[in-house]
Protein backbone atom coordinates (compact mmCIF):
# COMPACT_ATOMS: atom_id res chain seq x y z
CA UNK A 1 0.00 0.00 0.00
CA UNK A 2 1.34 3.42 -0.92
CA UNK A 3 1.38 6.35 1.45
CA UNK A 4 -1.17 9.05 0.81
CA UNK A 5 0.90 12.05 -0.29
CA UNK A 6 -2.10 14.29 0.43
CA UNK A 7 -2.56 13.36 4.10
CA UNK A 8 -2.43 16.46 6.26
CA UNK A 9 -2.41 18.87 3.29
CA UNK A 10 -4.82 21.79 3.07
CA UNK A 11 -6.98 22.26 -0.02
CA UNK A 12 -4.59 24.71 -1.71
CA UNK A 13 -1.68 22.29 -1.25
CA UNK A 14 -3.78 19.40 -2.59
CA UNK A 15 -4.82 21.42 -5.64
CA UNK A 16 -1.19 22.39 -6.30
CA UNK A 17 -0.04 18.77 -6.06
CA UNK A 18 -2.88 17.65 -8.34
CA UNK A 19 -1.86 20.25 -10.94
CA UNK A 20 1.76 19.06 -10.78
CA UNK A 21 0.65 15.45 -11.25
CA UNK A 22 -1.60 16.37 -14.17
CA UNK A 23 1.25 18.27 -15.86
CA UNK A 24 3.61 15.36 -15.22
CA UNK A 25 1.13 12.96 -16.82
CA UNK A 26 1.02 15.12 -19.95
CA UNK A 27 4.82 15.26 -20.14
CA UNK A 28 5.19 11.49 -19.66
CA UNK A 29 2.54 10.80 -22.32
CA UNK A 30 4.24 13.17 -24.79
CA UNK A 31 7.60 11.52 -24.20
CA UNK A 32 6.06 8.07 -24.60
CA UNK A 33 4.53 9.05 -27.96
CA UNK A 34 7.82 10.59 -29.11
CA UNK A 35 9.77 7.44 -28.24
CA UNK A 36 7.25 5.19 -30.00
CA UNK A 37 7.08 7.34 -33.13
CA UNK A 38 10.87 7.49 -33.29
CA UNK A 39 11.16 3.73 -32.76
CA UNK A 40 8.74 3.13 -35.65
CA UNK A 41 10.98 5.16 -37.95
CA UNK A 42 14.11 3.12 -37.17
CA UNK A 43 14.65 0.23 -39.56
CA UNK A 44 18.38 -0.41 -39.46
CA UNK A 45 19.22 -0.44 -35.74
CA UNK A 46 17.26 -3.02 -33.77
CA UNK A 47 19.08 -2.22 -30.53
CA UNK A 48 18.19 1.49 -30.64
CA UNK A 49 14.62 0.66 -31.62
CA UNK A 50 14.30 -1.70 -28.64
CA UNK A 51 15.78 0.87 -26.24
CA UNK A 52 13.31 3.51 -27.41
CA UNK A 53 10.45 1.06 -26.97
CA UNK A 54 11.72 0.34 -23.45
CA UNK A 55 11.83 4.07 -22.73
CA UNK A 56 8.22 4.32 -23.88
CA UNK A 57 7.26 1.40 -21.65
CA UNK A 58 8.93 3.12 -18.68
CA UNK A 59 6.99 6.30 -19.40
CA UNK A 60 3.75 4.32 -19.57
CA UNK A 61 4.46 2.83 -16.14
CA UNK A 62 5.27 6.25 -14.67
CA UNK A 63 2.12 7.69 -16.23
CA UNK A 64 0.03 4.96 -14.61
CA UNK A 65 1.68 5.62 -11.24
CA UNK A 66 0.96 9.34 -11.56
CA UNK A 67 -2.67 8.65 -12.48
CA UNK A 68 -2.98 6.31 -9.50
CA UNK A 69 -1.62 9.03 -7.20
CA UNK A 70 -4.02 11.56 -8.68
CA UNK A 71 -6.98 9.22 -8.29
CA UNK A 72 -5.97 8.50 -4.71
CA UNK A 73 -6.05 12.21 -3.97
CA UNK A 74 -9.62 12.43 -5.19
CA UNK A 75 -10.97 9.56 -3.09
Amino acid sequence: MTANIFKGKNEDEKKNIEEILENSIEIEEDLMRTYLITAERIHDDDELKERLENFAEGNAKRTKQLIDELNQSRE
